[in-house]
């Protein structure tokens, strides 16, 4: 494989393009934006040729015009010629994105009207083909800017050794809806609730009384024991294969107590030679 890697960044506009462009290029990626499709293989070959750039990010888009239509052709190649590289799309709902436009007081750049909703539901008809293309999809609806910033330093910085993937193992809550960016996702629900104990339900999952109350049950034992086989067997396949992160949910009813419980407790009990692994809790603030 070729010891350049390739990161493009896709989606609708407002969904945190340009947030990540800053992010690896503070990283030290070597950052092209709007670059047009058909150049991408030949940036690679300069970057080859350089010895010196050894990551590099552009940014496709509805920019890109009728040439989007090249793309899944151009990027499959790249694949093909033996680069390391992964799209990885953008998105965020509707109403954030139409919140974003109004409190930056920009126009959206397809709309014909002062409602940026028409452009919205256009760039998404226009990226479709891109986005099923992807081989990741980050939904950004629930991050304000200094939490997208924390996120993508985590999953775009290079593990502390070469040898390794980045793992994220991501902690949620149904009610607030399934994480985009996960690969794999671990339902807890069948394990009893804590919300519904007296002088449990203001504690979270990283107290010592939920993770007591969660994690001392034969049920727990068994799930734990089978998950971590499977993390342990799956993990070096998927950097075999040249995943170079993965992105694990483990999800409860409200995203406070058994994810929670279960998350920490995975985070210190995988090997490290699972890979790098860092954790998030996503709805342990939530209601």
């Amino acid at each position: 494989m070729k010891k350049v890697r390739l990161v493009v960044l896709s989606g609708p506009s407002g969904a945190g393009k340009s947030t990540a462009v800053r992010v690896l290029d503070y990283i030290g990626f070597f950052c092209v934006d709007n670059l047009p499709v058909s150049l991408l293989p030949s940036m690679l070959e300069l970057a080859v040729s350089s010895g010196e750039i050894t990551r590099v990010a552009a940014v496709i888009d509805v920019r890109e015009g009728s040439f989007l239509k090249d793309f899944p052709k151009t990027f499959k190649a790249i694949k093909d010629a033996g680069y390391s590289s992964e799209l990885v799309y953008f998105e965020a709902s509707d109403a954030a994105l139409v919140k974003r436009f109004s409190e930056t007081r920009r126009r959206h750049p397809l709309a014909r009207t002062e409602s940026p909703l028409e452009g919205i539901a256009l760039e998404r008809e226009e990226l479709g083909e891109v986005k099923a293309f992807s081989d990741k999809v980050i939904d950004t609806s629930d991050y304000n800017v200094h939490e997208l910033k924390e996120f993508l330093r985590e999953s775009f910085t290079v593990p502390e050794r070469e040898d390794k993937m980045t793992v994220n193992i991501v902690s949620f809550g149904y009610r607030h809806g399934i994480p985009a960016d996960c690969d794999m996702l671990f339902d807890v629900r069948f394990l009893p609730n804590p919300f519904f104990v007296e002088g449990l339900r203001a504690l979270d999952g990283r107290s010592e009384e939920i993770k007591s109350f969660v994690l001392e049950r034969e049920e727990t034992g068994e799930f734990l024991e089978r998950v971590e086989g499977f993390l342990s067997y799956l993990i070096p396949l998927f950097w075999k294969e040249g995943k170079s992160y993965l992105t694990i949910g483990i999800g409860c009813t409200g995203g406070k107590h058994r994810s929670v419980a279960i998350a920490e407790y995975l985070i210190g009990s995988l090997h490290s030679d699972s890979g790098t692994l860092r954790i998030r809790h996503r709805d342990i603030e939530k209601r």
